[in-house]
């Protein structure tokens, strides 16, 4: 069977493990150290003074500028300056982070020196992230695509359990040290993408007469034109938005109990050990049963979990059942990532990911605002139902035939003939 032309690469740029193992040791350095800053974050600025509605405001702003951000950042990188991106963001926020924790070493630093470190972390993250997509297709060979995918979910599932009780360890040892382990991971970060081999330019030639809004909306119009495409931005924010509104909801439905932050701990715990075993099963499943069976399956599945969250009242079985929907949801996932790298040009990554990142991230960022609209208004109950009510649309959309046929496809063509 003839390779998809997407993932075809120069005779002389041949995919070395050691790239992919850099790559991956990358990821997992930026994913834990971002963790462990990340969530005594709120805490810093919550003890500098602040009002939980202005840690709130800076937590959204910087989300936003992200969302913003990425797609201007990706067609530079798509155009051959990847690896430059990616080494320069992360020496960036290593220098922003390491100023942060050597100001809370010397004493009560300015509430604006914190602000400012903290904005720039935030927004060379977002460059880092946006340069960083595609370059899976860049350093693994097409058939191992899925696998590697696979591995990087993997590692950002593992960040979720370790970062968080790193973070507090060293928080409570002495309040600069998390963002001195952030540092240092971002340092990591750049170190293993330096020492890459793999030529990750990729660069796509310059369309003659192309202003530079058209091509960097290139990404929007292949997703536009491509209906797998379609599928993994539908199915992602959708997904996305259930998850993080169903966390919402545990959290307002264990308030409401009386439980402590302790049992909230632990039912995330469980659900990011969930999700860990979920990404690294999901090349076997998907091997197994095949891409046009495991989404609608996985989909269908995550219905009735969603619907018994609204009904439970045992903080165990909620934190059951909120596990069993982080371990089947990266068994769809991990497959749609996978097609959407197959189906998309090196030199195109870059731009389709940010597309796809922006729907996904901005319907997660939406979706705490629902779940407590829904929680104050209706019932703590009324966000999980909400929610399965969406994944059974979603279901019912992805068990139709001719979506079952994009996934039953294999990845062929350029994905640069259908950018227009």
């Amino acid at each position: 069977m003839e390779r998809p032309a997407s993932t075809a690469r120069p005779s002389h740029q041949r995919a070395e493990p050691r790239d992919f193992r850099l790559l991956w040791w990358a990821n997992a350095a930026d994913g834990v150290g971002s963790q462990a800053s990340g969530t005594v974050l709120p805490l810093l600025l919550l003890g500098l003074g602040n009002s939980p509605q202005t840690v709130g405001l800076i937590a959204g702003a910087s989300t936003a500028l992200g969302l913003l951000l990425g797609p201007l950042v990706a067609l530079p990188a798509d155009r051959g300056a990847r690896k430059r991106v990616m080494v320069g963001s992360a020496a960036v926020s290593a220098l922003a982070m390491g100023c942060v924790a050597l100001a809370l070493a010397a004493g009560h630093p300015p509430l604006g020196l914190i602000l400012t470190a903290v904005l720039v972390e935030r927004l060379a993250t977002a460059c880092f992230e946006a340069a960083a997509r595609g370059t899976v297709a860049l350093v693994s060979p097409g058939p191992e695509q899925p696998r590697a995918i696979a591995r990087l979910a993997a590692a950002d599932q593992g960040a979720l359990i370790t970062g968080p009780a790193l973070g507090g360890l060293l928080y409570q040892a002495a309040r600069a040290l998390p963002f001195l382990a952030d540092a240092l991971s971002y340092l990591v970060s750049a170190l293993c993408v330096a020492a890459m081999r793999a030529d990750l330019r990729a660069a796509s030639p310059r369309q003659r007469g192309a202003g530079l809004l058209r091509e960097g909306a290139a990404g929007l119009r292949l997703v536009r034109s491509a209906p797998l495409l379609r599928l993994v931005l539908v199915w992602g924010a959708t997904v996305n938005a259930v998850v993080v509104a169903l966390y919402y909801g545990a959290v307002f439905t264990l308030r409401r109990d009386g439980h402590a932050g302790a049992v909230l701990g632990a039912v995330l715990a469980l659900s990011g050990a969930a999700g860990l075993v979920g990404a690294l099963a999901a090349p076997r499943v998907a091997g197994r049963f095949g891409a046009p069976r495991v989404v609608p399956g996985v989909t269908w599945l995550l219905v009735p979990l969603a619907a018994a969250l609204a009904v439970v009242t045992s903080v165990w079985a909620y934190g059951l059942l909120f596990g069993l929907v982080c371990l089947l949801m990266p068994l769809a996932s991990v497959v749609l990532q996978a097609r959407a790298v197959q189906v998309t040009a090196p030199a195109l990554q870059a731009r389709t990911g940010a597309v796809l990142a922006t729907a996904t991230t901005g319907a997660a960022a939406l979706a705490p605002v629902l779940a407590g609209a829904l929680a104050d208004r209706v019932s703590a109950a009324a966000p999980a139902a909400v929610c399965g009510v969406l994944l059974a649309l979603l279901a019912a959309h992805s068990s139709r035939r001719p979506v079952r046929g994009v996934l039953a496809q294999e990845a062929a063509g350029r994905a640069a003939e259908v950018t227009g």
